[in-house]
């Protein structure tokens, strides 16, 4: 008779598509990546069924914790078909740590979710690896993840990615709607691309067009193609940290899903209304490409993509020099993108005519 389990063969894991000793072998890789994120609060070694972290050794007396998850979206399908995993880790920890600095709080600590068909060690070490570069940017320890191997769930090669990441703000300390004011100045600060952000529309793009994604950029001969639309997120928590702990900064908007028009509003109190200038900066070729490639609306750029602009900064007229400057010095590029006016809570970006390619000038606005 046969089948394709004898009758009186032994079951095993392994048989079923999963392997523990895999499984094994890659926490005894990783372990070394996660002992290189610790930090003050966080000293413990992988192998726990839960990780600590102490907020009084970190130096917190009165905190508040804010936490944040999120995953890293299509951008992974384009790296799986690519095989460049060297960098969506810190996509992953970027999603997450930018959104809690936007509450003021530092980033303490983050554990990852890793879920495949069948563990790839090579590949699950490439990205654990970029995780914990992430950590380290973003000034946080890893202190645990969980690592899911499940035949049937995912075809052949594919993974899927989520974060989560802890944080603590002195309670005085907290960036709140109240304290943006009418005349405050938006500055913005540069993006590294696309961040994390639009990848369903650009895969699409790269389909329908028959892009050679590991030719040179169209736009940029120095790099593939591929290389410029996986450049990781660009983490901005340690220019911000001592800004916002010396008050210099009203508000912050984290730019992702839903772009300018989208991201700014959710930082704003009632009555308030911001105006952002989209001639405040250059256009990065990579955008300029992309809205070239699908012939894209400026207010559908404007409300898909960051459009070169990673992080809003909110700050009162007399801290724009101050906070600039501060922020140069740290290493971002800083552009005077708009203002703050009275008005329903919303957003309004505008342009002239040539930029993003418009065939006039344009204003797009979303109130809420």
């Amino acid at each position: 008779m046969n089948s394709e389990h004898d009758s009186h063969e032994p079951y095993t894991y392994a048989k079923a598509g999963v392997s523990i000793d895999s499984g094994n072998a890659l926490v005894k890789a990783i372990a070394p990546l996660a002992k290189a994120t610790r930090r003050a609060g966080a000293n413990a070694d992988l192998g726990g069924f839960g990780g600590f972290f102490d907020l009084r050794a970190a130096g917190f007396k009165d905190p508040l914790l804010v936490a944040a998850n999120d995953g890293v979206g299509t951008k992974l399908k384009l790296a799986i078909e690519s095989g460049k995993h060297d960098g969506v880790g810190i996509d992953l920890v970027a999603m997450c740590a930018n959104d809690l600095v936007v509450q003021g709080a530092e980033p303490l600590f983050f554990l990852d979710y890793y879920a495949t068909g069948k563990l790839d060690n090579d590949v699950a070490v490439a990205v654990v690896a970029s995780i914990a570069q992430g950590c380290k940017i973003a000034g946080c320890a890893l202190i645990g993840g969980e690592t899911a191997e499940m035949p049937g769930m995912y075809t052949d090669g594919d993974y899927d990615l989520a974060g989560f990441c802890v944080g603590a703000v002195e309670r005085d300390q907290v960036l709140t709607a109240d304290r943006v004011a009418a005349g405050d100045v938006i500055l913005g600060l540069a993006s590294s691309g696309v961040h994390s952000n639009g990848f369903s529309l650009v895969r699409r793009l790269a389909v329908d067009k028959g892009w050679s994604l590991h030719a040179p950029a169209p736009f940029d001969a120095s790099r593939t193609l591929i290389d410029a639309l996986m450049a990781p997120t660009r983490i901005y928590v340690k220019p911000l940290l001592p800004l916002i702990r010396s008050r210099k900064i009203n508000a912050l908007a984290h730019i992702t899903g839903g772009g300018l028009l989208e991201n700014i509003p959710r930082v704003l109190p009632e009555g308030l209304h911001a105006v952002v200038n989209a001639d405040a900066w250059p256009q990065p070729a990579l955008m300029r490409f992309l809205q070239e490639q699908g012939h894209i609306e400026p207010a559908e750029m404007a409300r898909t993509f960051n459009c070169g602009i990673g992080m809003a900064v909110v700050v009162a007229p007399d801290q724009v020099e101050a906070v600039t400057a501060a922020l140069t010095a740290a290493g971002e590029v800083v552009h005077r993108i708009g203002h703050i006016i009275p008005g329903d809570k919303g957003c309004t970006v505008q342009a002239r005519a040539e930029t993003w390619g418009a065939n006039a000038g344009w204003k797009a606005t979303h109130i809420g």
